[in-house]
């Protein structure tokens, strides 16, 4: 009998989230609606003709799309499958686990209207090759499925395994992206890609013990799990990084935003009866590594935060190899810098360390002048400079990947972006709100706010930007210091010649100045003195630190030092600043810091004008 698409296939599902066993799955057949590529997923809707939902084709099809054999608007058999509710609506995404093609594309979407009495729903194919009959397309029978159970495979490689760990695994092994806290038993394998240290804590419960694991599946999907007291003296010695284990009987929850390290909604909780068995003979796979890239110009909101970000960029500058000396221990590390592009046109610098500094590191500085592009996961983003990225010990960075992304900045590149004028993000020149926290152009207040209210910074820095002019810069102040041409710390003479870095532990021949200064900063309400450092005051001044003591030195009735300062006053510039307490003779003083000082952008200026018109206009 000719077979099209399955009855009702849509409200099967539905009534069935989560099978125990492919096996006993009647059979759904659906049409693929609006097949589309959205990052490393294909999406489309599953329709019967009645019903359509959003659903998400399993890894191992996806040869399957690209040779064409699963079309859109052809048929598929869904052979195993999960729903899962789609966070903060009341629908539900289905995720294919194993499907088949049927048919390739048909002329058009099935609808309900178009049923033949006994022999449903019948559409041509588009392709000649498609198997027909005289009442339309005939299905091809459906295969017997052998679905292996957790336990299965663990019995298999153990075969003496005692009945009790048998029994606890017998749910079929499932991907990642379908967990959800709402279903029952449920098995995964995934491999151990980063594990952290054994942390003890106390509370007013008492103390204990916790630490957490990131697990990869197959697919590249990653999930953090964590164990407590018991649970986690019981599985920190099993869990190796870099080994394949199922694990099932785990509970999963929301994950809390302000920990979580890896890309997914949820979170694991392992405990002292769940099951964690190394897949000892089953063959160990390289989890693909998933990005979830951040413009360069939107890196703003994650300034010191939790969140990791991943980057693409192409390399524009890769700096020497530098020690620097951890303060905890007083271990020495290596750290590299380099500098990327986007095509937001901007930059950022990327601090490497470790082997990250001295493998990649040389490898990009080998190939520099070729403008590698580099696609980097899991950076920490900071504010040194304004904005800055740090690579941490699960950072991952690939070289000219081949992935959309890389290959759509790489012809970006070399068509215009090699001649485009680039600006650092640090500078805080863009006027989007895009850059969130460290825009100059959000958070605007006035210096009588920061000044009046001298409990701002009293637990963590506070962060405004002003518009104003520096009114005064004090001559015969310390504008700078001696500075290590490697990492630009502090250097002292050295009793014979050159100068020391305690930083690097080395003597140099030669060192730097670096600015370190006070300006008297004024608006239109007030005026405050603001402490600014060497990039925020060479573009105040005009020029570098070095320079400048070069004019110092010079003597005239005209003296080029007095003349250089006065030039700086009284130019109108943007800043963004941090606002502080520091404690001097037992008391609390308020410190204001520029962390990017920028040029007035005066169209952008009036846009805001105007925005505040109309925000008034729409209050009154």
């Amino acid at each position: 009998m000719a077979k099209s698409v399955s009855p009702d296939a849509i409200s099967t599902l539905l009534a069935n989230p989560t099978p125990d066993s492919s096996s006993d799955l009647p059979e759904i057949v659906v049409q693929v609606l609006d097949l589309k590529q959205s990052g490393n997923r294909y999406m489309f809707s599953a329709s019967d003709g009645k019903l359509k939902l959003r659903a998400i084709l399993p890894s191992s099809q996806y040869s399957d799309v690209l040779s064409g054999k699963i079309q859109n608007l052809g048929l598929i058999r869904i052979l195993d499958y999960t729903l899962n509710d789609i966070p903060n609506k009341s629908e539900k995404y289905l995720i294919v686990t194993k499907c088949e093609p049927v048919s390739p594309a048909l002329e058009a979407e099935i609808k309900s209207e178009m049923k033949n009495e006994g022999c449903g729903i019948v559409l041509k194919p588009k392709q000649e090759d498609a198997v027909k009959s005289e009442a339309g397309i005939v299905l091809k029978p459906k295969q017997d499925v052998v679905s292996k159970s957790a336990a299965q495979i663990m019995h298999e490689q153990h075969r003496n395994v005692a009945p009790a760990a048998r029994m606890a695994m017998t749910r079929r092994v499932r991907p990642l992206v379908s967990l959800n806290p709402y279903q029952g038993n449920w098995t995964i394998k995934v491999s151990v890609t980063n594990k952290g240290n054994m942390r003890t804590y106390r509370n007013a419960r008492g103390e204990g013990c916790v630490f957490n694991v990131e697990l990869t599946d197959e697919d590249g999907t990653q999930i953090q799990a964590t164990m407590f007291n018991d649970a986690a003296r019981k599985f920190y010695d099993k869990f190796v990084l870099g080994k394949v284990y199922f694990i099932s009987k785990g509970t999963l929850k929301v994950a809390n935003k302000q920990f979580k390290t890896v890309q997914n909604d949820y979170e694991m909780t392992l405990n002292e009866n769940s099951e964690v068995e190394e897949a000892a003979n089953e063959a160990s796979f390289v989890p693909e590594t998933k990005f979830n890239f951040v413009p360069i110009d939107q890196l703003g909101p994650y300034v010191n935060k939790s969140d990791l970000v991943d980057v693409v960029g192409v390399v524009q500058n890769v700096s020497p190899t530098m020690s620097i000396r951890r303060k905890s221990n007083n271990e020495t590390i290596p750290k590299r810098d380099i500098t990327i592009a986007d095509e937001t046109k901007k930059t950022v610098v990327v601090s490497l360390w470790s082997d990250l500094a001295t493998s990649i590191g040389q490898e990009l500085l080998d190939m520099a002048d070729k403008s590698p592009v580099v696609a980097i996961k899991s950076l920490k983003v900071g504010d040194f400079q304004g904005v800055s990225l740090s690579a941490i010990s699960k950072s991952i960075v690939k070289i000219d990947p081949e992935i959309p992304e890389a290959k759509k900045l790489r012809s970006w590149y070399d068509s215009e972006g090699k001649d485009a004028k680039l600006a650092s993000l640090g500078s805080g020149s863009s006027p989007s709100s895009n850059n969130g926290s460290r825009s100059v152009y959000s958070d605007r207040v006035s210096l009588s706010y920061i000044v009046s209210n001298q409990s701002l910074g009293e637990d963590k820095p506070a962060f405004f930007s002003l518009r104003g002019y520096v009114s005064f810069i004090k001559p015969d102040q310390a504008m700078w210091y001696r500075a290590c041409q490697t990492c630009n710390k502090k250097v002292t003479e050295s009793i014979g010649a050159g100068y020391w870095c305690e930083g690097c532990q080395k003597n140099e021949e030669q060192c730097s100045l670096r600015y370190i200064m006070v300006v008297k900063v004024a608006d239109e309400s007030g005026e405050a003195y603001v402490s600014v450092f060497n990039d925020e005051a060479a573009r105040i001044v005009g020029c570098s630190a070095d320079e400048l003591d070069i004019l110092k030195s010079q003597d005239g009735e005209d003296n080029p030092f007095q003349l250089k300062l006065k030039q700086a006053t009284w130019v109108p510039h943007l800043f963004r600043v941090s606002v502080s307490q520091n404690e001097y003779n037992n008391e609390k003083r308020q410190r204001i810091t520029a962390r990017a000082v920028v040029p007035v952008d005066f169209a952008a200026e009036s846009r805001l004008l105007l925005e505040d018109i109309s925000k008034m206009r729409a209050s009154q």
